[in-house]
């Protein structure tokens, strides 16, 4: 019977959804009936720490790997077998570690030694689970004759092709918490609450999550804000009777003539920089402007964060499967994908070229600032 292995790593940020789409690819690949019917035994090798990991590999020994979870050795990968990854679906972030490491970071481009240490270790096949920056290093490695097969992961679900990314719906569920129980203390102090979500170019977290909320306010990257409107909208609301409003924030959320905010002016290696603080802008100019007790909470990683909701489970199982699939068939340089309510795949390229962004016109309301008021009729605007 003919040998395969396959390695699979997690890259860029962590989120819940990770853990079930590597035991289910893992299950898949060494299910004993399958590997009868398609004359293939797999063996799956886990890359400790995404890309970083394939950079440091300990080329002392021809098989350099090591058990899980004792002993962890981020140059040495792991054997993953049925036993190993039995429980993993109940948890949230990934058992093989990540990082933000981008072997083609202009000013220390390690790529070639990815590749090498990828023919080293006699790698047939390798699936990469993650968003934007983790699936173009993984596009650009199938130009040097990588076969790769692309998992879709971010909390942003910013990624074309596709209409859900593992890790969005627990992310959403943790907003919708939080701001629940934001809720009691605002309603008692008579206080606004401005909640500052991820989202660095794409709205989707602070809107589903500011829609599932019930968030008065909900302000996007993909619409530039009027603070004089934010005002206008909430002395509105305390006309009606409103004893306090919650406003749900995107970390990448613009005002009118401004920028993004940001943390600092440090760039990661895929040259980005840390975003942060519009939620602290909003809430103390709304304090001073309209004189009323405002404060910020930024979620930040707690939307990462806990175990994966029932869907993320769901979901990381069947872009597990359907990863091994795509490398059952051959169909290597591609990416799982959701589309029209069924799993599918999609060229790796179509998943990197752009990003998949709120459509203001159908999806937003801009003269509200929150979620859409017309379904049906998507070009009124109720």
């Amino acid at each position: 019977m003919r040998k395969s292995r396959i390695g699979i790593l997690t890259g860029g940020g962590d989120c819940a959804g990770l853990n079930p789409a590597i035991k289910w690819v893992v299950k898949t690949a060494t299910d004993e009936r399958l590997t009868r019917e398609r004359g293939v035994e797999y063996e799956v090798v886990g890359i400790r720490d995404g890309w970083k990991g394939l950079m440091d590999v300990d080329s002392s020994s021809p098989y350099p790997w090591q058990d899980m979870p004792q002993n962890y050795d981020a140059s040495r990968p792991v054997l993953l077998t049925q036993d190993v990854v039995r429980t993993w679906d109940r948890y949230g972030g990934t058992y093989l570690g990540t990082s933000r490491t981008n072997p083609y970071d202009p000013k220390n481009n390690r790529s070639q030694q990815v590749v090498s240490n990828i023919k080293m270790l006699g790698l047939d096949a390798l699936i990469t689970i993650g968003g934007e920056d983790t699936l173009g290093v993984a596009y650009r490695l199938s130009w040097e004759g990588v076969n790769v097969v692309g998992i879709p992961k971010t909390i942003d679900r910013d990624l074309p092709g596709t209409e859900y990314t593992l890790g969005f719906d627990t992310a959403v569920n943790v907003i919708t918490e939080e701001v629940d129980r934001l809720r009691t203390t605002a309603g008692s102090h008579k206080r606004i609450f401005v909640v500052e979500t991820m989202g660095r170019h794409a709205g989707w977290l602070a809107l589903e999550g500011g829609e599932a909320s019930g968030a008065f306010i909900i302000l996007i990257p993909e619409y530039n804000f009027s603070l004089e409107r934010v005002y206008e909208l909430i002395r509105q609301e305390r006309d009606k009777g409103a004893r306090y409003n919650i406003i749900v924030v995107a970390e990448g959320a613009k005002p009118d003539g401004g920028r993004e905010f940001v943390l600092g002016e440090t760039l990661d290696s895929f040259g980005h920089k840390t975003l942060g603080g519009v939620g602290d802008f909003v809430a103390k100019g709304i304090a001073a402007a309209l004189k009323t007790d405002t404060r910020s909470m930024v979620l930040s990683h707690l939307q990462r964060g806990g175990a994966p909701s029932a869907f993320d489970r769901r979901m990381g199982r069947y872009f597990g499967i359907a990863a091994v699939d795509l490398i059952v068939n051959g169909e290597f340089t591609r990416m799982v994908s959701l589309r029209n309510g069924k799993i599918t795949s999609v060229p790796l390229e179509e998943a990197t070229g752009r990003l998949n962004l709120v459509n203001v016109v159908t999806q937003y309301d801009a003269d509200r600032y929150n979620g859409r008021r017309s379904i049906l009729n998507v070009s009124v605007m109720v």
